[in-house]
C-alpha cells in the first residue's frame, strides 16, 4: 500500500480553496473494487465515483480488485461541485501503481471528466490560479478554457488539456503541452459605444440628464434620477453602461474572477462591464448576499460594473441601508454562523424613482393626488446618509411635443457625448494614476482640484444655506473636476462647483 497526494480545488463565494486529494489502496483477491471516499463531499462529488471510473478504463487505467480510500482533505470543510474530478481520477490511478506520485506534486488539476476522458471546463480558473500561487504551486492543468482564464494570474504556468489522455502524457513527459499564453490588451468593443450613442439619439430633450450622465460616466459617480412615468429615466439610465469606458485588463481579470466564482462565468475573459438591474422585490440576501451557506448578491455580481436599482423607493429600507458601506469600501463581509466571507462589490449605482407614490408631482398637466403624508413616507423610504454618498441626483422634467418631435438646437448628439466623456476619463485617470475622480480623497482634491477664493466663497455660502455634510461637500468638489474634465478645463472653478450644486438639488 502507498499514499498519494494529487491537488484539487473548491469554490467558496468569489474565492477558491484548495482541496488535497489523498488516496490510497489496498488490494485483495476476488472481492471486486471497493471505492471508500470521506472528507464531507457533496452530491455531485460522491455521484462522480461511476464517470471517473469509466474513464480511467477507457485511458486503459484499468483499477485491479481491492480497496480504495479516498480522503478530502481538510475533512471539516465540505466538497462541492465537479471541478475535483481531475484530482479524485489523477490520485487513483496513483495510488494503483500507474502513476509516479512525483509527477503530480507542485500541480493544481482542474476539470470535469466525461465517461469516455474528456475534460470539460469548470468555473473558477482565476480564482484558483491565486490559491494556488498563495500555496506555492506553480502549474495549473485544466480544459482550454479554464486554463485560460487561470493563465493570467502572476507566476502560474497554466497548460490546456482537452481530456485525460493528453494530462497523462504531459505529467508523464511522453507528450508536453505549451504552456497557455494570457492576454495582454484590453478590450474595447466599438459596437458597445456606437449602441450608448444611438440610445442617447433615441432620448429627445432631457440635455441637463444627459450632461449628468456624461459626469457620471466620466467620474465613476453615482446618480440618482427623478421624475415623472415617461420622462426617459430607465433609458438614460441603461445608456450610462455603454457609455462607461471599456475594462483594462486589470478590470477583466477582476470580473471574470468574480463571474466565474459565482456560476456565471462568460468562457473566457470578459470583455464589457457587468450590468445588473434587480427587480425591487429582490430579498435582502438577493441584493447583497447572504443565505446559509452565504452566497453572493446582485452588488458583487455588479463589481467593476453598473448596478441600476429602479423604482428605488420600493426596495426594503434595510436592503437600500445595506449598499452604504461597498459604495465606500468597495467590498462587503458576510458573516454568518460562524463564517465570513469577503466579497468584492466595487459597483457604480444609478438609480430612478417617481417624485410621489402617484408619479405625478411636479407635472405640468396631470394633476399629483398624494396627501402629504404619503409623500412623506415615500420620500423617507431612502435615508440621508444613503442620498448623501450619491454624487449626482437630478429631477427630470416631463419632456415637451416639440422635443420628442425633433432634437432641439444645440443638444449634444449621442456620438459626442461618448468622445468627450471618454477623453475626459482618460484625462482624469492619466493625471490620478489611474482613479477615477469619484474615489479621490482630500488630500488629492487638494492637488487636482483646490478650491480657488469665489469658489471658496461659493461652497461656504451653500453649505451654510443647505447645512452640507463634510461628506457632500467633498462630493460637490469631485463633480465639479468631473465636469472641468468635460469641458477640456486644467482647473475646475466656481462655474462648474455651481453646477456641480444644480446636480444634486433633487431630494
Amino acid at each position: 500500500m502507498r499514499s498519494v497526494r494529487v491537488t484539487g480545488m473548491c469554490l467558496f463565494g468569489t474565492e477558491a480553496e484548495l482541496v488535497t486529494v489523498e488516496a490510497r489502496f489496498e488490494a485483495r483477491e476476488r472481492t471486486g473494487l471497493e471505492f471508500v471516499l470521506s472528507g464531507l463531499p457533496d452530491p455531485v462529488v460522491r455521484e462522480s465515483k461511476g464517470r471517473l471510473l469509466a474513464a480511467l478504463d477507457e485511458n486503459r487505467l484499468h483499477l485491479p480488485q481491492g480497496r480504495l480510500f479516498v480522503n478530502l482533505f481538510p475533512a471539516a470543510m465540505r466538497k462541492t461541485g465537479e471541478a475535483l474530478d481531475l484530482a479524485l481520477a489523477l490520485g487513483a490511478a496513483a495510488a494503483v501503481g500507474h502513476l509516479l506520485p512525483a509527477h503530480l506534486a507542485g500541480t493544481l488539476f482542474l476539470g470535469e471528466l466525461g465517461i469516455d476522458g474528456r475534460l470539460s471546463a469548470v468555473p473558477g480558473g482565476l480564482a484558483a490560479a491565486r490559491a494556488a500561487a498563495q500555496a506555492g504551486l506553480t502549474r495549473v492543468v485544466a480544459a482550454p478554457a479554464t486554463a485560460r482564464e487561470a493563465a493570467h494570474w502572476p507566476g502560474i504556468q497554466a497548460h490546456a488539456a482537452r481530456n485525460l489522455a493528453e494530462v497523462l502524457g504531459l505529467i508523464s513527459g511522453a507528450r508536453p503541452l505549451a504552456a497557455v499564453q494570457p492576454e495582454t490588451h484590453a478590450c474595447d468593443d466599438p459596437e458597445v459605444h456606437a449602441a450608448a450613442a444611438r440610445a442617447l439619439d433615441g432620448i429627445r430633450g432631457q440635455a441637463a440628464a444627459k450632461r449628468a450622465l456624461a459626469a457620471a460616466a466620466a467620474g465613476g459617480h453615482a446618480l440618482l434620477l427623478m421624475g415623472p412615468p415617461g420622462t426617459g429615466k430607465s433609458l438614460l439610465a441603461r445608456a450610462l453602461h455603454g457609455l462607461l469606458p471599456p475594462p483594462t485588463l486589470e478590470e477583466r481579470l477582476e470580473i471574470t474572477r468574480v463571474l466565474s466564482a459565482v456560476g456565471r462565468w462568460p468562457g473566457e475573459l470578459a470583455k464589457t462591464r457587468p450590468f445588473r438591474a434587480p427587480h425591487h422585490t429582490a430579498s435582502h440576501a438577493g441584493l447583497v448576499g447572504g443565505g446559509s451557506p452565504p452566497v453572493p448578491g446582485e452588488i458583487t455580481l455588479a463589481h467593476e460594473g453598473l448596478l441600476f436599482l429602479d423604482e428605488l423607493p420600493e426596495f426594503r429600507r434595510e436592503s437600500l441601508e445595506s449598499l452604504r458601506q461597498p459604495l465606500e469600501s468597495g467590498a462587503i463581509t458576510l458573516s454568518r454562523a460562524g463564517k465570513r466571507l469577503d466579497l468584492p462589490a466595487r459597483f457604480q449605482l444609478v438609480c430612478a424613482m417617481n417624485p410621489c407614490p402617484c408619479g405625478y408631482r411636479g407635472h405640468p398637466v396631470l394633476t399629483c393626488r398624494c396627501p402629504p403624508g404619503d409623500l412623506q413616507r415615500y420620500r423617507r423610504r431612502i435615508s440621508g446618509p444613503l442620498l448623501d454618498r450619491i454624487d449626482l441626483r437630478l429631477e427630470l422634467p416631463a419632456p415637451t411635443v416639440e422635443e420628442l418631435a425633433r432634437v432641439p438646437a444645440g443638444e449634444a448628439c449621442g456620438t459626442e457625448l461618448v468622445t468627450r466623456v471618454r477623453a475626459a476619463r482618460a484625462r482624469a485617470l492619466e493625471r490620478q494614476d489611474g482613479r477615477a475622480n469619484a474615489a479621490l480623497d482630500a488630500d488629492a482634491l487638494d492637488r487636482v482640484a483646490p478650491l480657488g477664493r469665489g469658489a471658496l466663497s461659493l461652497l461656504e455660502r451653500a453649505t451654510a444655506r443647505f447645512a452640507l455634510s463634510a461628506r457632500a461637500v467633498q462630493s460637490l468638489r469631485r463633480v465639479a473636476r468631473t465636469l472641468a474634465d468635460l469641458d477640456d478645463s486644467a482647473e475646475a472653478g466656481e462655474s462648474q462647483l455651481k453646477e456641480a450644486l444644480a446636480s444634486r438639488a433633487a431630494l
